[in-house]
């Protein structure tokens, strides 16, 4: 799995924008992380996406967005992992 997640992760980083991505399991240990994204921030991405999965939990998980003045974070869960994509804003 960790070859086929360091194939996505370089795919994400060659997106226009992208400034960093991070992966992380069900509880919050970072599997990956490349550019801006901090190893640290895994936990915190995890109980964000939990927090929003309570909003509506017969939903599947919901994606989330946070923006800044010119940077934004997408958010999103899929199974146990949880991943987010840092991006300069358009």
């Amino acid at each position: 799995m960790e070859k086929e997640l360091d194939k996505v992760v370089e795919e994400i980083m060659l997106t226009p924008k992208v400034t960093g991505c991070i992966f992380a399991d069900h509880q919050g240990l970072c599997l990956a992380a490349k550019g801006t994204a901090h190893v640290d921030s895994a936990g915190i991405l995890v109980a964000i996406s939990e927090q929003a999965c309570k909003l509506q939990p017969n939903l599947k998980p919901p994606t989330i967005y946070l923006e800044s003045d010119d940077k934004m974070c997408l958010i999103q869960r899929h199974g146990t992992i949880t991943g987010g994509i840092f991006k300069h804003k358009e």
